[in-house]
């Protein structure tokens, strides 16, 4: 099989990770989301399971192997098994991972394991089921039960998102390794992203991650960088317990190792989790009628209007 001729912007930077928002509809109300940076919200369209399989394809044509499905809440299709389906039948796909909120997850993991996911990353800012639900809306026990209903369905790795939040749960991190040892689970403790957020939001709660750093390197056996995932650093503590730490758009490593492309829920290429003012149409041209050779080149013209969002930003 002919190797695939991967995109680079004109920054260098590989295109390898595409993200598609399946829909902006979500049943909770995190005070924290970013909603993968779409500023409009547009309930009133979504493409088709048809139309997310053919963009995932000819985006895997051009190089990307990694996909993941993201919203709002993506449990909230009641087509996500036959969306997840079409794009694991994809040749040349490596990766293709889900992230969820976990509430609505006990009663479908298994089935979306058997169509093709791979992994699944599920919001948690906290054990405490009071400030969980003042943050989310939600109820702690359906998470926990949606958590561990994917361990047992077999998805590896099963990663547990925290965004951490000064005053609310940058204490509660250690409890969280706790449960991450115990559920053998992959802990990512994530800095705030002042996106789809407010300023007087952003400047309450955000908090920097280098206390959790520090406790981490007293305690890691060794520590590793993911190159292609914004050179993140990544924790391995005793007992295999693994801890990634994800910073937001300060940290110009996050933007200058950047490999990814979105779709909005509404069809459009975003170049950038930061920036609405490039975006790129594709789903217009598929409901006209476009071939695939046009659908390439729209992804190729946003591919070249992706740049570092902090690239003049000295670190």
């Amino acid at each position: 099989m002919k190797p695939l001729s991967v995109l680079h912007d004109t920054f260098g930077r590989p295109l390898l990770n595409l993200r598609i928002s399946v829909t902006q509809q979500c049943n909770y109300n995190c005070t924290y989301c970013h909603r993968e940076g779409e500023a409009e919200q547009s309930n009133n369209v979504e493409m088709t399971v048809e139309e997310i399989v053919r963009i995932a394809k000819v985006a895997v044509d051009l190089g990307v192997t990694r996909v993941k499905l993201t919203g709002g809440e993506p449990l909230m299709r009641k087509d996500l098994c036959q969306i997840v389906s079409g794009i694991a039948d994809i040749a040349g796909l490596k990766d293709l991972s889900l992230t969820t909120n976990g509430s609505m997850l006990s009663d479908i993991a298994k089935e979306l394991h058997t169509a093709g996911l791979n992994r699944i990353n599920i919001s948690l800012a906290t054990l405490n089921s009071e400030i969980y639900h003042k943050l989310t809306s939600g109820t702690l026990d359906k998470a926990l039960a949606g958590i561990e209903a994917a361990v047992k369905a077999g998805f590896n790795p099963v990663k547990l998102n925290m965004v951490i939040l000064k005053g609310i749960n940058e204490q509660d991190s250690s409890d969280m390794i706790a449960y991450a040892e115990k559920t053998r689970v992959i802990l990512q403790l994530i800095e705030l992203d002042p996106v789809n957020i407010n300023d007087t939001y952003y400047k309450q709660y955000h908090h920097s991650l280098d206390e959790q750093k520090e406790m981490l390197r007293q305690k890691a056996l060794n520590i590793k960088q993911r190159h292609f995932m914004h050179n993140r650093l990544i924790y391995h503590l005793p007992n295999t317990t693994t801890i990634e730490v994800v910073h937001p758009i300060e940290n110009t490593d996050f933007c200058m190792h950047c490999t990814r492309l979105r779709i909005t829920s509404n069809g459009k290429l975003k170049p950038c989790l930061m920036q609405n003012n490039q975006l790129t149409d594709i789903l217009t041209p598929i409901r006209q009628g476009a071939d695939n050779e046009k659908l390439k080149q729209l992804f190729k013209q946003a591919n070249q209007q992706r740049e570092p969002y902090n690239k003049n930003t000295n670190t």
